[in-house]
């Protein structure tokens, strides 16, 4: 009782500090000093802090450091005082445009909640991405859209485009496959190369035209002939400007890397190669960029997650580095990879090949009965992995569902059950704080050898996947409380709290869905958004508000600074076991090396400083666009697979609802529209309050997580699209 008074007074002085006008926020380390609380005994306020953050009293800003979250009352004044300004007619505006394949557009503007609607008569000489200026014309109030004009130009954000040639007498046009991109390019006699009619092709535009005449341009590479092997793939990845080459002087740089070490290479390294571990990957992996080992005395778990020490081949500053940082990270494609670093590293030397001694960097990791990261260090390595496992396999083993592979590997089973038990224990650990796992199946397709989907079906994770991910979610939080707690400069994967905006109209649906909405005043908890997937476990709607509440939080980032990760409930995260094919492990990497051998100089530090948030953003940017073109190829592919089921029959879920009709997804995972002008049983209505499509005279409704039966209308792999109709076709 005396202890919890105790608590609960210190907690209200930290709230209090907080609360204070001259307060300025602090970092956990600062307020320690300002407390006057000596470096051994700051554990203490950490858990205040948690509490406190638990509560939603206090809350972690986006420079990482603490502060009160304000009443409700003091929010709504404060709002009050600092209300935007409502967009005015003639007011100017600077932003990105982005086209509509309808021929109207939109004006987005970098942190601006809404876009300026931009009607096609006002569009003039604009073209998809570019960098414009407009005058507003229509003022945005009273529940109006605002609209504007465009007036200038300031930066065209498209250079090259994709498209299909089409050729004239002496000259011709390329008919992009970009739907935004509203014109073709005209192409001068002499600037089609070889194309013919037809050909895939890339064009550099050299003038973007005006309102009376085309863009005009040149081809400078002929991609090949629709329906060849790759070719969609290659035209999706090229529209998104992917190297698909390294350059000759990063490809000679690598060539020059020897593919085998010596005992020089093992100055200053801890010798780990008679450490028993092994690589899990899956069957076709051929960068192995982590190995695990584990060891188990009493109650205790010795873990070591060791990592291609790919900074000892890639120096800061050459080409190999310059043209990393340029990709940011690998890209993996329906049909091929596209790698940060040549194979010769990526699969030569810095794979963790098994049987062959290798770099590393291991974070050896000592863990308690309750999944706790007692003790720890980091430590420049040398291993040899005894043997390279795939995930099924390991599953198999750990399900005991294979008494060949049990015999095969007989000494290595009491290490892969003490990692399942590990495993258990991390995740239990993990979920008690509440991070999020929303563990949506993949999309598996199975292409023949002319590139063609012969077959689509979820992935899912398994037993010996997830083992994988605890430890490495275990090295990456490990590694980034440390050198938060350094205070050096480094590299955080940071993941901020969802915008309450959006999210308060999701958890009005899941309420409406009968299903208990509990969360603080201000914000939500990852322990809340916990709460609510597992209310809906099991349910028909499941997948659908699942998806919904995943689409309405932030998306995850670098940053120099360390926020925390919402997702994950984690206070300290970083990615640090990637480093073949993530640009910031690389990074940090290198100042890991530079810390551990004494090298972390003020000079180092400051030229850390002036690095890393390009780093960051770079980094940040290049995941999104391979985010976005991994997506696209799937699509196009699921599209193309479906084209070859018209007229046939499947089941599937409503996954989404709007006035034009309702999406389905089917059991493998293909998603497609059901437009509401094909439902001819009955008029139906858009119902806002249920969500739902409702029949005017039958009363049947359509909602989310519902099942039903679907034939496969049309598919387009160009526009990535696919139709469904309720009723049998035919």
């Amino acid at each position: 009782m005396k202890k919890n008074q105790q608590i609960k007074k210190r907690k209200k002085i930290v709230y209090e500090i907080m609360c204070c006008k001259e307060y300025q926020p602090m970092r956990a380390k600062e307020l320690a000093v300002l407390l006057q609380i000596p470096a051994g005994k700051r554990e203490e306020l950490h858990k205040i802090l948690d509490m406190l953050l638990e509560e939603g009293k206090i809350s972690i800003n986006k420079r990482g450091r603490y502060e009160a979250v304000r009443s409700s009352a003091a929010k709504k004044e404060a709002e009050k005082k600092s209300v935007k300004a409502e967009r005015k007619k003639g007011q100017y505006y600077t932003g990105t445009f982005i086209s509509h394949p309808r021929g109207f557009g939109f004006l987005e503007i970098p942190e601006a909640e809404e876009d300026i609607f931009i009607p096609e008569e006002s569009i003039g000489t604009a073209l998809h991405g570019d960098t414009v200026q407009i005058v507003v014309k229509k003022d945005g109030k009273d529940g109006k859209r605002c609209e504007g004009e465009v007036v200038k130009v300031l930066e065209r954000g498209t250079r090259e485009v994709v498209g299909t040639y089409q050729q004239c007498d002496g000259f011709g046009f390329v008919v992009t496959d970009n739907q935004r991109f509203l014109k073709d390019v005209f192409i001068p006699a002499g600037k089609s190369l070889t194309a013919e009619d037809g050909d895939k092709v890339l064009a550099e535009i050299k003038d973007h035209g005006n309102k009376r005449r085309s863009p005009e341009g040149k081809i400078i590479e002929i991609l090949g002939k629709p329906g060849e092997c790759g070719v969609d793939v290659l035209c999706v990845a090229k529209s998104y400007e992917l190297p698909m080459e390294f350059p000759e002087k990063v490809a000679k740089q690598a060539e020059r890397i020897k593919e085998t070490l010596n005992e020089g290479d093992f100055y200053g390294r801890e010798d780990l190669r008679d450490v028993v571990m092994v690589t899990i990957d899956g069957e076709d992996a051929k960068d192995l960029d982590d190995a695990v080992s584990l060891t188990k005395e009493e109650d205790l778990y010795h873990l070591g997650v060791h990592i291609a020490d790919v900074s000892n081949y890639v120096q800061y500053n050459s080409a190999l580095d310059k043209e990393a940082l340029k990709r940011g990270t690998s890209v993996y494609l329906a049909d091929r990879v596209i790698p940060m670093l040549p194979k010769k590293l990526s699969n030569g030397i810095c794979s963790l090949n098994a049987g062959e001694d290798r770099l590393a960097l291991s974070c050896l990791m000592d863990i308690d009965k309750k999944g706790r990261v007692v003790s720890h260090r980091i430590v420049e390595s040398v291993i040899h992995v005894k043997e390279r496992m795939s995930y099924t396999n390991v599953k198999k083993i750990l399900l005991q569902e294979d008494e060949e592979l049990e015999k095969r590997y007989e000494e290595l089973l009491p290490m892969f059950f003490q990692m399942k038990e590990l495993s258990e224990l991390l995740r239990n650990r993990r979920k008690k704080r509440g991070a999020i796992d929303f563990d949506f199946p993949e999309s598996k397709l199975v292409l023949d050898e002319k590139g063609k989907v012969v077959d689509i079906y979820p992935y899912e994770q398994n037993i010996a996947t997830r083992l994988i991910e605890d430890f490495m979610l275990a090295a990456n939080e490990t590694v980034a409380e440390e050198y938060c707690m350094l205070g050096l400069p480094f590299v955080y994967r940071t993941h901020e709290n969802p915008d309450m905006e959006k999210m308060e109209t999701v958890l009005e649906m899941v309420h409406q869905a009968g299903i208990k909405v509990k969360k603080g005043k201000e914000t939500i908890s990852p322990k809340e958004v916990q709460k609510i997937l597992k209310e809906l476990e099991g349910m028909e709607c499941e997948p659908f508000f699942a998806r919904l509440i995943l689409r309405s939080m932030k998306q995850a980032k670098y940053t120099v600074e360390d926020t925390g990760h919402f997702g994950l409930a984690a206070k300290y995260y970083c990615h640090f076991t990637s480093p073949i094919r993530r640009y910031p492990d690389l990074q940090i990497h290198r100042i890991i090396k530079e810390t551990l051998r004494g090298k972390m100089t003020e000079a180092k530090i400051q030229h850390y400083r002036g690095i890393l948030e390009e780093v960051a953003r770079q980094s940040s940017a290049m995941e999104r666009r391979a985010e976005e073109v991994e997506r696209e190829t799937i699509k196009m592919k699921k599209a193309e697979y479906m084209k070859q089921h018209i007229g046939e029959a499947f089941e599937g879920t409503v996954s989404g609802v709007t006035e034009w009709g309702f999406y389905v997804e089917l059991d493998n995972t293909v998603e497609g529209l059901v437009h509401v002008n094909s439902l001819t049983d009955d008029y139906y209505s858009f119902d806002k309050d249920r969500y739902c499509l409702v029949g005017d005279m039958t009363g049947r409704t359509y909602t989310m997580g519902q099942r039903v039966k679907v034939w496969v209308e049309n598919a387009d792999e160009n526009t990535k699209t696919v139709d469904f109709k309720i009723e049998r076709m035919g």
